[in-house]
């Protein structure tokens, strides 16, 4: 009853940042952050793995890795609870989509932002293997460097940070080639399709 009132009071007054912190001491209010994301989490892996059951296992999944790795998180400009909620989500949905892919010798899903890099009026007519295919073609035209950062971030689901240390390089510099090279890739793609 005690931990029921402190977690509605917390719930109301406390930032997402808060509540993760705290949590490390008093394990309850964890389920705040369960409240708040459980919902939208499961629609996100849903999206990612097509399937209902899988996608509450990731979310599980997701959440434990957030709770043990809770010291890790730290504020910063730009990154909030939630991104790297998300994250975490993506990145373990990937995982377990690869793993369903292998067992089922599944075709390749890419990642909702490849619609977006890609002009809509083209992006329909392929199948999502042939999809793969002209996505790859696409970035053996680019620079390497850009078609590095794209792959790192969109195909493998790689955080910009660690992509930052892969390259050797700031995470502002991550961002500026990742906006560079999505540019790039719809100039390719502007081209092979006219």
């Amino acid at each position: 009853m005690k931990e029921d009132k402190l977690r509605n009071n917390f719930n109301m007054e406390k930032s997402d940042e808060e509540i993760l912190i705290l949590s490390a001491r008093q394990p309850y209010l964890f389920g705040i952050l369960l409240d708040r994301y459980q919902d939208a989490f499961i629609r996100k892996a849903e999206f990612v793995l097509r399937n209902r059951e899988d996608a509450e296992d990731v979310v599980q999944e997701t959440f434990a890795k957030i709770y043990a790795n809770a010291e890790r998180f730290r504020v910063q400009e730009g990154a909030s609870f939630s991104s790297w909620g998300y994250k975490i989500l993506l990145n373990t949905s990937f995982t377990r989509y690869q793993k369903i892919k292998k067992h089922r010798n599944s075709v390749f899903n890419p990642d909702p932002e490849w619609y977006e890099v890609m002009a809509d009026t083209n992006t329909k007519q392929f199948e999502k293997k042939e999809l793969k295919n002209y996505i790859i073609s696409v970035l053996s035209k680019m620079p390497e460097h850009l078609s590095k950062v794209l792959r790192l971030h969109f195909i493998e689901g790689r955080p910009q940070e660690e992509i930052a240390k892969i390259e050797g390089v700031s995470i502002g510099a991550i961002k500026t080639r990742v906006h560079r090279a999505k540019k790039e890739f719809r100039k390719i793609n502007a081209v092979i399709c006219n």
